[in-house]
Order: C-alpha cells, then sequence, then structure tokens
C-alpha cells in the first residue's frame, strides 16, 4: 500500500499540521481581549523557561506534564476553574508549537472551546502586551 501514511510512520510536522487544523488559533491582541473576557491562558512552559523568558500576568501556569489531568473536568486533580467541558483554554508554550499539540489534547478530551496562541509568548513579548520578569525589554 504504497502512498497511504499510517499513523505508526507520520511526521511530527503531519501531527501538528492536523492538530492545527481543528484550532482557531489566536493572534496575542485576540488572546489578550478573551483573558479580558474570561478565558483562561494557560503558560505551559517549564518554570526554567518561564524565568527565563518572562511571564504575561494573569496567566495560570500549568506545566504540559500535568495539563490533562488539571483540565479533566472528571479528574481529581483537575483545577478549581475546570467546572464544564465548554471552558475556553488558550495554551501558550514558548513559539506556538507545543501549544497547539496540547490544544489538540485537550479538544480530545471534550474541551471544545480549547486552542493556543499562535507564536506563544514570543509573539505575546513582540506585540508588547504585558509581561513580566525577563530579560529588560527596551
Amino acid at each position: 500500500m504504497t502512498g497511504i501514511t499510517s499513523a505508526a510512520n507520520r511526521t511530527i510536522d503531519q501531527v501538528l499540521a492536523e492538530a492545527r487544523s481543528r484550532l482557531g488559533r489566536l493572534e496575542p491582541r485576540q488572546a489578550e481581549a478573551e483573558m479580558r473576557s474570561g478565558a483562561l491562558l494557560v503558560d505551559i512552559r517549564p518554570q526554567a523557561q518561564r524565568a527565563a523568558e518572562g511571564e504575561v500576568p494573569g496567566a495560570l501556569r500549568v506545566e504540559r506534564n500535568v495539563l490533562e489531568w488539571r483540565f479533566d473536568p472528571a479528574s481529581d486533580s483537575r483545577l478549581p476553574q475546570v467546572r464544564d467541558h465548554g471552558i475556553r483554554v488558550i495554551i501558550m508554550c514558548s513559539e506556538g508549537y507545543t501549544s497547539s499539540l496540547a490544544a489538540a489534547c485537550l479538544q480530545d478530551l471534550g474541551l471544545v472551546n480549547a486552542t493556543d496562541l499562535a507564536g506563544g509568548f514570543q509573539a505575546w513579548a513582540a506585540a508588547g502586551l504585558p509581561v513580566t520578569g525577563g530579560p529588560s525589554r527596551t
């Protein structure tokens, strides 16, 4: 069966493209507006990366390795903010790659309003949006 790509031999670029095809990805200013309207911006970067790059005030910090347990409404480990599958969640990583995969995983759990921040923290900071810590920005 030549020409058919099975799940066993897909590339990460294919997996990423499939994940993104399901997401209504947000630009930084759109994400900021949604935060003001009650959406959760979730920073999945490791602590060391947040310390080096800076943080977005008001973002919820949930490292990637526990994300699904914290956002599954049926999980005993869920966050208090997660009451149902309709919650609006915007995932942010450093550059917008890992966040796409993570948001697709949340959609797989039934969180249909999960998406990610295109360009990640780097795009947020480049847009001049509020950032604390990290390198000095002029």
